[in-house]
């Protein structure tokens, strides 16, 4: 830039001299007008600041030395190449997310929401533009959903092991975009050897038998009773019955003889046990009824029953009772009226999982197949929130906590193995 300034005012002074010292015979310099006027549209070196008279004042060369931050020249180095590009907007585009829920949808205070929760820190954390969606009551139109998504996001979420099939179908069609799967490793068990069904989607799974079981030890710790009981949304597909498992093999560890009642709402492939809080209220009234002074259940939506009925049978009866909840910190999601009956929750980390793989896709780092979210990552856990756990309660927790994820306790996954 400093070379075109001297050049210009070589040029200049140059014409200036030629006008003063030309002869009265050149037709080549007008007086009036100055050196062709330099006018704006000189191919040569436009000249905005020249007067008319063709007479340049010491303040307009001064200008021209100093070039205003308007022209966006500061950082131009002798060759005119940009030295330094920090200042200027070089913004991405984002990268769009969509997510489709389990059935039930945002606002079940537990798996579902702890999937939203996840997407919200990271559209605060992230440059990412995101959608939400939801199936039908049964669930049919997954596909359509999963579909949907893909044709306008560049990472699709599916809450749930039931998006498997579809989602491996789905992502096998849409190899552009990433695909995953909460509560489904999507691995093909049919190949041999098995492997993931695409090299673009991912399934993210968790141990929740040990999160399970450290809020059974919670419950056999706080029972006068001695009698504790466990409502399961949906039994005989595999998944629910690895909560009830820890929850046992957790109360067992603190007292063998501990008495656990076990309810399901509906059996498989009837999946309305998750969405059906009435019926888990009176689920749970027939359980405190029996005895029961704490009761863990794993049931989506149906929770929220649970924590009427232990406001209810608490006031009624004159004795506290406990609800525990699942996925989320229900002590953070449930009414007001009935938080101070939600002991503690099993945490598992959904929020964390949909968090952590969109933080892959955007640094290059998605992995297809399965990622285990267990105590060792704090993909599952335990709350504490409203102080109602004794600290040595706490501190009994903790260290078996660490004895689980060291294998010295080994938490079973079938029910069936501790009195189920």
């Amino acid at each position: 830039m400093r070379k075109l300034l001297l050049l210009l005012s070589v040029f200049l002074s140059f014409s200036l001299i030629a006008a003063a010292c030309g002869d009265d015979d050149s037709d080549d310099v007008s007086t009036d007008s100055g050196a062709d006027d330099m006018d704006d549209g000189d191919d040569d070196g436009d000249m905005d600041d020249m007067s008319d008279d063709g007479d340049m004042a010491d303040d307009d060369m001064d200008d021209m030395d100093d070039m205003s931050d308007d022209s966006d020249m500061d950082d131009m180095d002798d060759d005119g190449d940009m030295d330094d590009m920090d200042d200027m907007d070089m913004s991405e585009e984002p990268v769009s997310v969509g997510l489709v829920f389990d059935i039930g949808g945002e606002g079940d205070q537990s798996f579902n929401d702890s999937a939203a929760a996840g997407l919200a820190r990271a559209e605060d954390t992230f440059n990412i533009t995101t959608s939400k969606v939801s199936p039908n009551d049964d669930g049919s139109n997954r596909a359509e959903l999963l579909q949907l998504q893909a044709d306008s996001s560049d990472i699709v979420l599916a809450v749930g092991f039931l998006f498997e099939r579809d989602a491996a179908a789905v992502g096998g069609a849409n190899d552009d975009t990433h695909f995953a799967v909460i509560d489904s490793s999507m691995i093909d068990f049919n190949a041999d050897p098995p492997a993931p069904y695409a090299d673009n989607i991912a399934g993210l799974v968790f141990s929740e038998e040990q999160g399970s079981f450290l809020v059974g030890v919670a419950a056999a710790l706080t029972s006068e009773t001695q009698t504790v009981g466990f409502i399961g949304g949906v039994c005989c597909f595999g998944l629910i019955e690895k909560f009830e498992a820890g929850f046992r093999a957790g109360a067992r560890h603190v007292n063998p003889d501990i008495e656990i009642i076990s309810q399901y709402i509906t059996e498989f492939p009837d999946f309305d046990g998750f969405n059906a809080p009435d019926r888990g209220r009176e689920t749970a009234l027939a359980i405190f009824e029996a005895g029961a002074d704490v009761i863990y259940h794993a049931a989506g939506g149906t929770g929220a029953g649970l924590f009427a009925a232990a406001k209810e049978h608490s006031e009624a009866t004159g004795s506290k009772v406990w609800g525990i909840g699942v996925d989320s910190d229900q002590y953070h999601t449930v009414g007001e009226d009935v938080r101070d009956y939600v002991l503690t929750s099993m945490l598992k980390r959904v929020d964390v999982a949909i968090f952590e793989i969109i933080k892959a896709h955007l640094e290059g780092t998605f992995s297809a197949g399965e990622t285990r979210y267990d105590l060792s990552v704090d993909g599952v856990g335990y709350s504490t929130s409203g102080d109602f756990l004794h600290p040595d309660y706490i501190a009994s927790l903790e260290a078996l906590k660490g004895l689980i994820i060291d294998g010295t306790i080994v938490v079973p996954t079938d029910p069936t193995e501790v009195g189920g």
